[in-house]
């Protein structure tokens, strides 16, 4: 199997504090993976190591099979991961065209921004990857007046814009309502539609599971289980988290 990234027994310490413990971790290409586990289970660890913000102690990190040393924000970068933090990292007063290319500006050979095509761009967008067809959000629309579902659909269609192969969904759902949590699930599938691959961390197992091919489940800094949504009801994976949780195993 093709995969996009490959984690071989990694360990994580901060002080006497192990967060991870020989975890072994992968993501195929074109799939969405659901990490799942309770709060102190290792997830935003494992998450940051993935990005490139915490080294591991031990173990090694391949994209596309070739091994990475050293792996940075900046290199994780250029490797093709993108993530979208729950805090939903967007500059609110600035307009929706500004976002999308915030910190990655097209211009010309003189460095001359080309605000007409960002523009241009934006509004193709729009139309094709978010679904507006109102004309009462452009381009020149201000962020704070988005919702929370729209500003994460926003943030992802940024990711798949600049080619991102990998986008890590940190807790995307949480604060939403129910209209836009299934809004912003729908952008979680156009990931897959558009042939790249998810990490998708959350606490609700439902949310997960309705998008994800695969879920991984982290308990105390190691792997607890791993399940193919197509071979487990939603039922099953509840009674897993349930016996996982109060008895660090699926025994």
């Amino acid at each position: 199997m093709d995969y996009i990234l490959e984690m071989r027994d990694i360990t994580k310490s901060f002080g006497e504090v192990q967060s991870l413990r020989n975890v072994n971790f992968r993501v195929a290409a074109n799939e969405i993976v659901g990490l799942l586990g309770d709060n102190g289970a290792g997830k935003s660890t494992l998450i940051k190591i993935i990005t490139g913000y915490h080294r591991p102690d031990s173990g090694e990190i391949l994209f596309r099979g070739q091994k990475v040393e050293d792996l940075t924000v900046p290199k994780a970068r250029a490797l093709g991961v993108e993530t979208v933090y729950q805090e939903r990292a967007l500059a609110d007063l600035q307009t929706l065209w500004r976002n999308i290319f915030l910190g990655r500006e097209l211009s010309n050979r003189f460095g001359v921004l080309q605000v007409k095509r960002m523009k241009e761009e934006t509004h193709r967008l729009m139309v094709e990857q978010m679904g507006y067809t109102s004309s009462a959000v452009n381009p020149d629309s201000v962020i704070k007046t988005f919702s929370g579902g729209e500003k994460q659909g926003v943030a992802i269609t940024r990711a798949l814009y600049f080619h991102a192969e990998l986008v890590i969904l940190d807790e995307p759902t949480m604060g939403l309502s129910l209209h836009e949590t299934r809004k912003l699930l729908n952008f979680v599938r156009d990931i897959k539609v558009a042939g790249k691959s998810a990490v998708f961390i959350d606490h609700n197992v439902f949310h997960v599971y309705s998008v994800a091919d695969r879920v991984v489940v982290l308990d105390r800094g190691q792997i607890a289980g791993e399940f193919l949504t197509k071979d487990i009801t939603h039922d099953e994976l509840m009674e897993k988290m349930y016996r996982v949780a109060q008895t660090g195993s699926l025994d």
